[in-house]
């Protein structure tokens, strides 16, 4: 038995069936963690859905920024971007039972035996991952409840506001926890999020620095397996954090870690799949 994480798909199934295949990859004994984004800009979106949830019973998986938009698009059509490759889940026979799946995954999971996170986009440096556990399931309830879920994601989107506080509630709330988990590349020490910087570590805004450089960081030390930023090219120096978004949806790669072993099987999406 072998566990693996993978880095994010969107829509790119070809890539990790070609990973999975390489090592031999057994859904009744193998698990397979994914860090969120397993949907838009490629062109698989909706096969790579059908193929996770055909083998769900193996699969452990954390919800990516492109993941909480599908849910979105598909309670509101209007939020549908132009660079989306959305319609055909949205289309589907089958969609209900996907995104019903889909909106009962986890923000942040821990695996206690390893003493491991996953995670898409990182964890605040004021939080402790005890915290982290407690602000991701607010979200995760919010998502798992009928009557809330619509409310959540329409207040979702937003940058605002910037940094936690533990007097916010509601969707403002959600909103700053959702943003942290899924979408934060650069924060200040206290936690303050810069979402408009895209770019490698070397393009931080004065005052911010990537998340997980802080030298406060409550979780220095902690495993973190992470996805969410291409532009740091899998490259993470911070002792136990691994990042494996590599790209692959912008002709980079797609790499899948065991999470054991640590060793890296790497896919270049830029040649032709088979």
């Amino acid at each position: 038995m072998a566990t693996y994480a993978v880095g994010d798909l969107q829509g790119c199934l070809s890539p990790l069936q070609c990973l999975l295949q390489r090592v031999a990859f057994d859904p009744g004994t193998d698990r397979l963690w994914l860090v969120g984004d397993l949907v838009n800009r490629g062109p698989q979106s909706l096969e790579t859905l059908r193929f996770l949830y055909r083998m769900r019973d193996a699969v452990t998986c954390v919800l990516g920024n492109h993941d909480l938009h599908l849910l979105a698009v598909a309670q509101n059509i209007e939020r549908l971007k132009k660079a989306d490759t959305l319609r055909e889940i949205l289309d589907a026979p089958d969609r209900d039972e996907l995104l019903d799946w889909l909106r009962r995954q986890k923000l942040l999971h821990y695996d206690a035996e390893r003493d491991i996170a996953l995670v898409h986009a990182g964890i605040p440096p004021q939080w402790t991952l005890e915290k982290a556990l407690k602000r991701a399931s607010e979200v995760e309830e919010a998502l798992r409840d009928d009557a809330r879920f619509p409310l959540f994601l329409d207040g979702m989107y937003g940058n605002e506001p910037a940094r936690w506080d533990k007097e916010l509630h509601g969707v403002p709330r959600l909103r700053v926890i959702t943003n942290y988990f899924t979408r934060m590349r650069f924060c200040s020490a206290d936690g303050t999020l810069d979402l408009k910087s895209k770019e490698g570590v070397d393009s931080a805004p004065p005052g911010y620095t990537p998340w997980f450089s802080h030298r406060e960081r409550k979780t220095r030390g902690q495993k973190i397996i992470f996805g969410h930023w291409a532009a740091l090219e899998g490259q993470c120096n911070e002792p136990g954090l691994f990042a494996l978004d590599t790209g692959c949806v912008w002709g980079g790669a797609m790499t899948l870690l065991n999470i054991d072993s640590g060793e890296r099987h790497r896919y270049d999406c830029n040649q032709e799949h088979p």
